[in-house]
Formats: C-alpha cells, sequence, structure tokens
C-alpha cells in the first residue's frame, strides 16, 4: 500500500492553504484560497507555476516556497492525525502487506508528519520529494517508492486524497483509492479515475476488503 500523507493520513490540508496565501501575498500575489486549495498534493516545484503562471517572473520563487515552509512550520506542533490514521497501517500490516509512504512533502516536513503520526514501526518505505525529480502528478516519487519497496505495480495500492495522486498513480498503472479527508469530493476523485473513494483512514480502514478488491478489479479491467 503505498500511502499519500497530507490529507489522507494527517490532517494538513488546509494548514498548507493558509500557508501558501500568506505567502503569496507576502510577495504581492492574491490568490484565492479556493486555488489554493485544489492545487495542495503538488509539490513546490509544481504548485508556483499552476497557481501564477509558468510565463511569470520566476526570480521570487525560492523566497515564496521559503516562506510557505517557515509559516507552515509554525503550525507543526498541532498536526493531527486523521481518524484512523494508524488502524488502517495496522489492518494493512495484518493482511501482511507493506506500508510505503509517498509524499511530496519536503524532507523536514516529513519529518513532522512522521513524529505526528508516531507509526513508524508500521511503516516499511518512505519516500519524500527529496527523492524524485518532479513532484506530483509526475509519477517520479510513485517510481522510486515501487524501486524501493521492491514491488511490481500490479501488487500495489495507492491511497491518496488529491486529484494529483490519482494522475501519479494512474501514470504507472497503479489503483488508487480516494479518501475525501482532504476536502475534495468523492465524485471528484472518481471522474479523474479514483477506483474507490472512502470517507477518512477509519472508513477505509472498516471496508479495507472491500476497497483492496475493488481496486485489483478495477485494475485488471483497465491493463
Amino acid at each position: 500500500m503505498l500511502f499519500d500523507v497530507d490529507g489522507t493520513l494527517v490532517d494538513s490540508v488546509y494548514l498548507h492553504v493558509v500557508s501558501w496565501w500568506q505567502a503569496f501575498r507576502q510577495y504581492g500575489h492574491d490568490v484565492e484560497a479556493a486555488r489554493i486549495h485544489r492545487a495542495i498534493g503538488m509539490g513546490s516545484d509544481k504548485i508556483l507555476g499552476h497557481l501564477l503562471g509558468d510565463g511569470r517572473s520566476t526570480e521570487d520563487d525560492a523566497g515564496l516556497r521559503a516562506a510557505h515552509g517557515s509559516l507552515y512550520a509554525a503550525y507543526w506542533a498541532r498536526l493531527r492525525p486523521l481518524p484512523g490514521a494508524r488502524r488502517v497501517l495496522e489492518g494493512c500490516r495484518s493482511r501482511g502487506l507493506r506500508n510505503v509512504l509517498c509524499t511530496s512533502a519536503s524532507r523536514p516536513e516529513l519529518e513532522a508528519l512522521l513524529a505526528c503520526l508516531g507509526a513508524d514501526s508500521l511503516i516499511d518505505t518512505v519516500t519524500s520529494a527529496d527523492d524524485a525529480g518532479e513532484s506530483k502528478p509526475s509519477p517520479d516519487i510513485v517510481e522510486v517508492a515501487l524501486r524501493r519497496s521492491g514491488l511490481p505495480a500490479d501488487a500495489v495500492v495507492f491511497v491518496g486524497d488529491s486529484v494529483w495522486d490519482v494522475q501519479a498513480a494512474g501514470h504507472v498503472g497503479i489503483p488508487c483509492i480516494g479518501l475525501a479527508s482532504g476536502g475534495v469530493s468523492a465524485a471528484e476523485l472518481l471522474d479523474h479515475g479514483a477506483a474507490a473513494v472512502y470517507e477518512h483512514p477509519l472508513d477505509l480502514c472498516e471496508h479495507l476488503d472491500e476497497a483492496l478488491t475493488t481496486a485489483f478489479r478495477v485494475a485488471l479491467s483497465h491493463p
């Protein structure tokens, strides 16, 4: 099982939204919070171009990323796991599955997320934005996770909360189970190709066998 972290296991999406909104304002950009929310899940190598346009001057990009990182770091102590985050990892482990974290977070952010989860003993492999050339929706991070776990794509299911997770998994033929805990609707996740959608990790845990069966059935029907 490949798991995204922000919005999938940890309740952090809207903290990222506020941090980016403030960072943009510091540099004279008035970007609506709703647009920022829809971009969360991309790494910082993608989100600035997505929200500000690729034709912009990039001289402030490093400052914007640094501002976001500093503002978001102020929230680290307030991060909380989403309902059932540890339980779903335990459920996967009890079924003989490996748990792999696959996130566009930077390494410092990932360390804060891991501390919040407190589930190191249940996690087999971790990949972050620092391990790949491009972040989601590029499949780079997913491909790194596959190599490190030693598993083929047809033996893996991705769990994520954003359309970027669904797209990244789809690029390498991995079915994606969506969670609505990051604020994206079930309908939108399904429209982008999610095999099934659950409310949060606890909901997934309570329907884990059903979810896995559905995901692999979808994968087999779309070789």
